[in-house]
């Protein structure tokens, strides 16, 4: 069935057989291939977390500067999201999503053969521009090809695939970094990272449903954009998101640097194998999201920044199943919330759902990069209570947020 026939008003059950219905092979490839583009976007994007000690060591560079590997990635990912998804409607869905995954994995083996900290920090920062093009348009996909019976399956499948490309990516590079060097580290990345691009082409069935628009004039989106700020709501769930990722990252940025330290004077495979705590937002943010719909959105935000805070509070601890227990606890309250506020980004908005969803995507990575590198300041002069000190902050502006929103009536 061609994209025209869609256009012109399709009977009910062509529109119908033109999804990807529940236990067809169709269905099953879709879902392994966005599988995939979620395991390697994500295992890109933070395959140099674990590195951050090794590249202050390598390159003479404060954590605080080591961050940045990380926090110019995320920066320009933020912008690219919003970029993206205001054009992504013109361009094929599979297309822009395959040359993301290729030109990002290309720039992660670039990355690992660069002699200098200024040529890293521009390839990573082109790798953030680069790997915008899968979140951005991933969930639209699915969201127009899957038959809504079996939407929250594969939508659930792609989540867990970014959720396990992130502690893969991770846990990957330290392990490879203590048998070998950085270099084989992120290089081995960058090749996993063709690998699933090539299985996404391979297996990703393509667009159906999808039909190309002309893009959004800017006075439109000017206006969406100045409506979403007006909305109280829409702006403590913004508020909301920049704070989760922001204390997320920055606790774990340079918690490797306390564990590579005395006392603990771990391997750099033991400090990644604590990656593996991520297994328990899977858990975290199917859970929460159920509970949410039983108990109200704002109930759950605030139980989960309660656990972020007794997380990020545990680990001032000096035994190590103290400070592992307080990384796990952080962690799940983490992905508890994130769940439920950008679930919660949707149903807030009015119109523009689509770039209320960006909005909030831009206020995360944000927070992850500007939180992320302030964060190394601290524990360059302050070391590990100083880094709590700063989360425990932020943590608690987001259960004051909270509190605000609690107290909207209804109608705001």
């Amino acid at each position: 069935m061609t994209s025209s026939s869609l256009r012109d008003g399709a009977p009910q059950a062509a529109r119908e057989a033109a999804y990807l219905m529940p236990g067809s092979p169709a269905f099953r490839r879709a879902n392994v291939a966005l599988f995939c583009a979620g395991f390697s976007t994500f295992s890109l994007l933070y395959c140099v977390q674990p590195l951050l000690p090794v590249f202050s060591a390598y390159f003479h560079v404060s954590p605080a500067f080591s961050s940045m590997s990380l926090s110019c990635t995320t920066f320009l990912l933020a912008l690219s999201i919003l970029a993206v998804g205001l054009r992504a409607e013109r361009f094929s869905r599979k297309r822009l999503m395959l040359y993301s995954l290729l030109a990002s994995s290309l720039l992660t083996v670039a990355a690992a053969c660069l002699p200098n900290w200024s040529a890293m920090l521009v390839t990573r920062s082109l790798l953030g521009i680069a790997l915008g093009g899968v979140p951005a348009v991933a969930m639209a996909y699915l969201a127009e090809e899957m038959h809504p019976d079996g939407l929250g399956l594969a939508m659930g499948l792609y989540i867990g695939g970014t959720a396990f490309g992130g502690m893969a990516g991770r846990f990957i590079t330290a392990v490879i970094v203590d048998l070998s060097s950085w270099h084989v580290a992120m290089g081995s990345i960058g090749v996993l990272g063709l690998l699933s691009a090539l299985l996404f082409a391979l297996l990703l069935p393509p667009s159906s449903r999808f039909v190309p628009r002309t893009a959004i004039g800017l006075d439109a989106v000017r206006d969406a954009f100045l409506a979403h700020l007006r909305d109280r709501r829409l702006l403590g769930l913004f508020a909301i998101g920049f704070l989760l990722m922001g204390s997320f990252v920055t606790t774990y940025n340079y918690v490797g640097y306390r564990l590579l330290a005395h006392p603990y004077d771990l391997s750099q495979s033991w400090v990644g194998a604590i990656f593996v705590v991520y297994l328990v937002g899977i858990v975290a943010s199917a859970w929460f999201g159920r509970m949410a719909d039983r108990h109200g959105r704002v109930t759950m935000l605030t139980i989960a920044f309660a656990l972020m805070l007794g997380g990020a509070l545990l680990t001032l601890a000096r035994p190590l199943p103290c400070v592992i227990a307080g990384i796990t606890v952080l962690t799940f309250g983490f992905f508890a919330g994130h769940s439920v506020a950008s679930g919660s980004v949707g149903r807030f908005a009015r119109q523009a759902k689509a770039l209320a969803a960006s909005l909030y995507l831009l206020a995360y990575y944000l927070g992850s990069s500007l939180m992320g590198s302030t964060g190394g300041s601290l524990w360059s002069h302050i070391g590990w209570p100083g880094v709590v000190a700063f989360v425990a902050v932020a943590l608690s502006a987001g259960l004051f947020i909270c509190l605000r929103l609690r107290a909207l009536p209804p109608s705001a």
